[in-house]
Order: C-alpha cells, then structure tokens, then sequence
C-alpha cells in the first residue's frame, strides 16, 4: 500500500514533463526511420551500379580467356599443322576446311573488341557502358555464321585425318599434352567460337535487366542485343550438336581412348552403375554400362587417378536385343539384356532405378527397329522411280525422318557430320558425300542441280573415277567366304565381327564391325601370313592366328568344322594362290548361325 501511494499522488509537471519526452522520441524516431529509408536506398542504388560493373568485368575477364582459347586454336594447332602440311604430309585444303576462318577471328577479338574492352573498364567512373562497343562486334557476325556452317564438316574432316594420317594425329596430341590446352581434345576447343555467341547474349539480358530505363546507354545495348540474339539462334543449333560430340568425346577418354565410339552413329542414351551377377556362382561384380542408340557397352571400372576410368568387356548390339526382369531370391532388382553377342544378368541398385534401365533400353530397341523399318520401307517405295522420267519431272521427296541411313553409301545420319540432303533427280535421301555431283535436269529449265552419284551416272551416260581420299573401295560381288568371327588384336578383348574374302579380291580378309556396314575396320593382306592353331590357355573354342613379323590377329569360329573352312582358304591366299568357295555339307552356302548368304556387296577401305 505504502509503495502505492507516491505513484497516485504524481504531480502535473511531472505528468507534463513524461509526456514531451515520449513525443521527442517519437520524433527522433521517425527522423532515424527517414534517414534509414535513404540510406537504404542509397545502398540499393550502389548495389545495382556495383552489379552492372560485375556485368561488364565477367565480360572482360570471359573475353580475355576466349583469345587465349583462339590464340590456341590458331597460333598452335591451326599453325603447326599448316607447317606441316606445307611438306607434302597431308593436303593444305584440309588444314583450311577444319579451321575454316579462326584466323580472321582471332584478329578481330585480339586486335580490337578486347583491347576497347580493356580500355573502357579502365575509365569505367566516366564512361559506365558497354552497350556501345559490343555493337562494334555486329558487322563482325557474319565470321561466326561462316565458323558455325562449317562445323559439321570440321569434326569430319578432323576424325577422318586424324584416323589416315600417323603424323596429322602426332601434331594434335602434342599439343593437347602440354598444360595450356588443360587437358582437353582439339574438339574441345573448337566449340569455343560456336558458345560465344550465345554468351554475349546471356551477359547483355542481364546487363539490361539491371540497366535504368533512362541510362543513355540503353539504346546501344538494346540494339546489340537485337542483333546478337539472332546469331545466338545459330550457333545455339549448332551447340546442341556439338553437345552430343563433347559427351561423345568424355565417354571415349572413360574407355581409355581405345574404343571407337565417337562416330557419327552414335548417340548417348543412358550410363551408370550396376552389379553383374556371376553366371557360375552367387558373386556380383561392380560394373558399369553404356547404353547408346545402336549398342550398349559392358564396362569394368579400373585404377585411375585422374578421374573414373572403365575397361570395355561385351559391346552388345542394339539389333536382336532383348531385355526383361528377372528374380533372383539372393539378389533384388535384377534384370536380364540377352543380344547375340553376350547375355547378362544385372541388378540395379533399386526397383526405380531397375524400372528406369528396362524402359532405357526398351524405348531404344523399339527406336532402333522403327528406323530399320522406315528405312526399308522408304528405300523400297524409292526404288519405283522410273529411270525413262528421271530428270524430266519432279521426284517426290523422301521424308527426311523416314529414313536414318544415306540411301545409297548406307553411312547413318546425325546431327553432326552426316546431315541429310535430297537427289533433286530422285528424290533419295543421301548424305553431302553422295551428293556432290550437279546435273542439269529438264524439268527445272535445265538448270544445274545437285544429284546423287547414281542418278549423275543415268543421266550423263558415263562413269565415275572413285576418288582415293574417300578411303573406300567398292566391290560389288560374290565372296569366297564370309561370316561372323571372333576377333583380338593386340591383346585387346575378343570383338564379334564380320569378315569376308572377296573373289576380286582373293588374297585379302577385309573385318567389318557387322554384316550391313559398308566401311571395313581393318583389311589383312593375306599373302605371307602364317596360320597358328596353337591353344593358350584363356583361349576361346575353335581359334587359330594370324601372323607376320610382330602383326598377329586372333580369331575364334563358333565351331571346328567353321574354322576348318576358313583356314581352307586362308592357307592358300596367304601362299598366294586364288582360293575357291569352301564346301559345307554338299553346299557352297555359308551358315555361321547368323546368316545364309551367297552374294553380298562388300565395301572395304581402300
């Protein structure tokens, strides 16, 4: 009570006196709340001015890495091999074709666009913009649409010289061994110039976005951008190409750069880890698989430190390929991939990740026989074209997602070396190999037009001289003997593969990597090769060798009777003399458990 009292008896000057301090400080309070408003304010102001200087250094800073990339391109690579080439190793023109205009290139971003966006980031207090000089770079986009369109046929002139020329292949792999190229492929670096483009894009739609309305440098930005976002169109077509090669190309250095899976063909579908369960006992072994478009890889893992490393044990075609799940009561998840080549039985490392590996590979064996069917059926439809009208009236056209093979060479197509064009004679589907030849053709004012090299026969009345650089030799025959073999060179892993001896070609044993493909891997002259039937331990069934000074190639039949027929003619091309057709069961047909065939058109590296 006592305690109560003073409160209830305050004075009003002391009443007075609490009530303006309370509105003092509330006043100090709304002043301290204005001031904070502003300086946050402030700080937002320099925040965005600090991000649009972020902008212009990441410009500068990306720039200054990308002439370094360009001075590698053409000062090293481009450079030493034109050295080269200016000794008669291989033609000058195919130095020109790969690198195209990276010369031209170089000198515009060393000489002009950089040097003025060094300049400017050191006067950046005065002149904050960047909108002015990249629309410097505008008239220069044409280089780059030229560097884009010649693209496709770079890496295809790169892979084809670089698998024909010992000392083209020296010279790149020189170079990409020293620390500057950062351990990456030729091919690596040549997709700098495709992203590019793209990239300016990118930084000048966040420039923008953090740009005032009224900033004077709006205009020059914006009309850069207009006209950089349309090349960006381009090369952004031409990256999701080059997007399957790099990943192409990754996989290839995973296998050790022994396989040769950056082909045009070949398509990424699907990888991982898996367990492949022993056929023999209850053991699993830790694995890894491939799966692309036209086979899937079964791969071990192997010691590396620079990154995982695999060892390739069954390449397993997509053709004949079955797969379904299983139950194994020891191990969950299982399921069972079964091609001609080799059966597995794999578990996942979950029912989801199962499911997702079956779909995988469903989905790709039913794509895979769609695209044979199509082809066959539009190669048949195409077939009916009447040679009395060829030129005189306009084909119709193949579709060109009716086919997936040029329709006379049979290469595959793909979105980076092989893209499709039409016979304007017949209407075919090919590839630009198969349609270099120009015809004049009547229905089209006589006018000059491409064809194919089957209608420029028809239609001018006189043969093609095969080129030499094309690499293929083309035999159009019957075959002494020909059939599906098991294959080793080098101590490598057993391959299943096609072989055949031609009769024009007798005294040669020409490996294709499949009964349809029209390129061979490897061509053995027979002649002075000695025959071994010699067993070592690991051998498969059925093998024998072939040898001559340290060359030495392994082969294995399906069955002894089979490789008795082989060696039959063998023995006698490689004493140089003609062999004749081997016998079987009172027939001159072969069975290999995979085919009848009497007559083949074989195509085999020159």
């Amino acid at each position: 009570m006592g305690s109560a009292e003073p409160r209830a008896d305050r004075s009003p000057a002391q009443t007075d006196g609490t009530a303006a301090e309370s509105h003092a400080q509330k006043k100090e309070t709304e002043t301290n709340g204005v001031q904070k408003s502003d300086e946050r304010s402030s700080e937002q102001k320099e925040t965005n001015e600090q991000k649009l200087f972020n902008i212009a250094s990441e410009l500068l800073h990306t720039e200054q890495a990308y002439v370094g990339r360009l001075a590698l391109l053409d000062e090293e690579f481009c450079a030493k091999l034109m050295e080269e080439a200016h000794k008669g190793t291989f033609p000058v023109d195919v130095v020109k074709n790969i690198f195209s205009n990276i010369c031209s290139i170089h000198a515009f971003h060393s000489q002009f666009l950089l040097p003025d966006l060094e300049k400017r980031m050191g006067e950046w207090r005065s002149k904050p913009r960047i909108g002015d000089i990249l629309q410097k770079l505008t008239p220069f986009l044409k280089m780059y649409a030229e560097y884009v369109k010649n693209f496709d046929h770079a890496m295809d002139l790169l892979k084809h010289w670089n698998d024909r020329s010992p000392q083209f292949k020296s010279i790149i792999q020189e170079i990409q061994s020293q620390e500057i190229c950062g351990s990456l492929t030729l091919q690596h670096h040549m997709l700098e110039p495709v992203q590019r483009v793209p990239r300016y894009e990118m930084l000048l739609k966040d420039y923008l976005k953090k740009l005032p309305q009224d900033d004077p440098d709006r205009r020059d930005a914006e009309k850069s951008l207009e006209i950089i976002a349309t090349a960006a169109t381009h090369s952004n077509s031409a990256i999701r190409k080059s997007e399957i090669l790099k990943k192409l190309m990754e996989i290839y250095e995973m296998l050790g750069e022994e396989e040769d899976i950056v082909h045009p063909s070949n398509e990424f579908i699907k990888e991982g880890h898996i367990l492949k369960l022993s056929a023999r006992n209850t053991s699993a072994t830790e694995s890894y698989l491939f799966l692309f478009n036209n086979m899937l890889l079964y791969c071990v893992p192997k010691f590396s430190l620079g990154g995982p490393k695999y060892t390739v044990r069954s390449r397993i075609g997509i053709d004949g390929l079955k797969v379904k799940e299983t139950i194994n009561k020891d191990y969950p998840h299982t399921f069972q991939v079964s091609g001609k080549e080799r059966t597995l039985e794999l578990q996942a490392c979950s029912e989801q990740d199962k499911a997702d590996w079956i779909e995988a590979v469903q989905k790709t064996i039913e794509i895979f026989q769609q695209k044979n069917e199509s082809f066959k059926s539009a190669l048949k439809e195409a077939e009916e074209v009447s040679e009395a009208e060829l030129g005189k009236r306009a084909p119709c056209w193949i579709r060109d997602n009716e086919v997936t093979m040029c329709m006379r060479c049979k290469e595959p197509f793909n979105a980076i070396t092989r893209r499709r064009h039409h016979c304007r004679a017949c209407g075919h589907v090919v590839c630009w190999k198969c349609s270099e030849y120009k015809a004049q053709l009547e229905y089209d004012g006589n006018k000059m037009n491409k064809v194919c090299k089957d209608c420029y026969l028809v239609l001018m009345g006189k043969e093609i001289t095969e080129d030499k650089k094309k690499g293929i030799l083309e035999i159009a025959d019957s075959s002494i003997i020909c059939g599906y073999l098991q294959h080793s060179e080098k101590s490598k892993i057993w391959q299943k593969v096609w072989c055949v001896i031609p009769e024009k070609e007798s005294l040669v044993l020409y490996v294709y990597g499949a009964q349809q493909d029209v390129k061979a891997l490897s061509s053995i002259p027979l002649l002075g090769y000695s025959v071994d039937e010699t067993v070592r331990p690991g051998d498969p069934p059925a093998v024998f060798r072939l040898s001559q000074s340290n060359l030495v190639h392994n082969f294995s039949a399906d069955t002894d009777e089979l490789k008795h027929r082989w060696l039959k003619v063998i023995r006698v091309a490689a004493a140089g003399e003609v062999p004749t057709r081997p016998e079987a069961n009172g027939t001159t047909s072969l069975d290999n458990g995979d085919t009848h065939e009497k007559t083949r058109e074989c195509k085999s590296t020159a």
